[in-house]
């Protein structure tokens, strides 16, 4: 049995749970032999070994000797660990192997909650299964940095099978990219997936937001999808800051905007303080770009996961300054920047007066709105009205009435009004 080339993906570590190791030797001949070693191979041994000889079957392979180390992978992980391997035997690339499609992804909006994001390696299917059980707002399903070079193939494989077969739970479903010719290798094998938003690492001008929308535009047109798909750029660098409005309103599918500030650190060589001046400029120009262009600024991550009291605060120093939302590298930190973001009870009383003010000046058909001796502008209706729809979304109040007794939501009529006020 002459091995014509050999190829292998996977972890075999002490840390690789529910993850496999698979060796693919392709033959000249005498078919499929799989040497197994699994800790489930009393319940589910046959079942793996038919899923590997499916997998190769159908990407063309039909002679092949298998060795393989289960760790107690899931299906859609074992088929794209195999189709790795496979792939890496021939060179580079084969033909992909259709995981079954487990779960309907739910639908989004460009202007959905986004108070949460949390990265998960791509290459990691151990913190897939159990992501959207922590209800963050959006997964990241990450194939740039937190993936070894040697590895984004793999990992590429990996996420596209996961976007098919696993249950998110509501979250949005957002992919970061590789940058450059890379990424648009990450293009083709996640946007027929259902995924909702592309995220673009170290985003520094409007050119390279259009090449990736129209990569996208593209992929989407050769395999007929219709819904579309929303771009977060991320500013990561000194040009990608003076550039930002300019980034935020390069396409209409763009979401929001947000900031990195490891990479933004290192490229205007300083380090990184929990204070925050040495970048409170370039946060505070994505927060002007993205507002002006209509998207949302979305900060950067709390990169120290222990240390609870320290992420509120510097949550809702972030909610101060205008952002809309944080990266998160913990489940733990989810909860915790919910809280921060959420209106206070101040808050929503101090929009509730403003509202009831104006609605009571509208009746009187007076043109002003006076608050505590104090005229109200337009501009700030609107925003007490955002903060009582974001309260109703998250349950802390039951509605939002005007004194007629009927609901009030901000309207594009509203918007008009803003427009015409300022």
């Amino acid at each position: 049995m002459n091995t014509r080339a050999q190829g292998a993906a996977g972890r075999n570590d002490a840390g690789s749970r529910s993850d496999c190791y698979v060796e693919v030797a392709i033959t000249r001949r005498s078919g499929i032999t799989i040497d197994l070693t699994s800790k489930v191979e009393a319940l589910y041994g046959d079942s793996i070994r038919l899923l590997v000889n499916d997998v190769l079957h159908t990407i063309g392979i039909a002679h092949a000797r298998v060795s393989m180390l289960d760790q107690g992978a899931v299906p859609f992980v074992i088929a794209a660990r195999v189709e790795a391997a496979a792939a890496r035997a021939l060179g580079g690339s084969c033909r992909p192997y259709p995981t079954p499609v487990l779960t309907k992804p739910n639908t989004t909006d460009r202007h959905r909650l986004r108070r949460t994001r949390l990265y998960l390696p791509g290459n990691e299917p151990r913190f897939f299964l159990n992501a959207g059980l922590h209800a963050p707002d959006g997964l990241i399903l990450d194939l740039e940095d937190s993936v070894a070079p040697a590895e984004k193939d793999a990992a590429r494989i990996l996420v596209r099978n996961a976007l098919r077969a696993v249950d998110f739970n509501g979250a949005e479903r957002m992919v970061r990219i590789n940058a450059g010719a890379m990424g648009l290798d990450d293009l083709r094998e996640v946007i027929p997936q259902g995924v909702h938003v592309i995220l673009i690492p170290k985003c520094e001008s409007a050119a390279d937001v259009a090449s990736v929308a129209h990569a996208i535009s593209s992929i989407c047109a050769e395999t007929d999808r219709n819904d579309p798909v929303y771009l977060l750029p991320i500013i990561e660098s000194a040009r990608g800051v003076v550039n930002a409005f300019g980034i935020a309103s390069a396409s209409d599918t763009i979401c929001g905007l947000a900031i990195g500030l490891e990479d933004y650190c290192a490229d205007i060589g300083v380090q990184r303080t929990r204070e925050g001046k040495e970048s409170a400029y370039a946060r505070a120009a994505i927060v002007n770009a993205a507002c002006a262009a209509g998207v949302q600024p979305l900060d950067s991550v709390f990169s120290d996961v222990t240390d609870m009291p320290a992420l509120l605060v510097h949550a809702r120093e972030s909610k101060a300054l205008g952002f809309k939302g944080m990266g998160c590298i913990h489940p733990r930190q989810i909860g915790v920047i919910h809280d921060a973001f959420a209106p206070t009870q101040q808050e929503i009383e101090k929009a509730q007066r403003i509202v009831r003010a104006f609605e009571s000046a509208k009746e009187a058909r007076s043109g002003v709105t006076v608050l505590d001796g104090r005229m109200i502008d337009m501009p700030v209706v609107l925003q007490a009205l955002r903060t009582l729809t974001l309260a109703v979304s998250l349950g802390l109040v039951s509605a939002i009435r005007n004194s007629a007794g009927s609901s009030r939501r901000v309207s594009n009529e509203d918007r008009k009004d803003d427009a015409h006020a300022e």
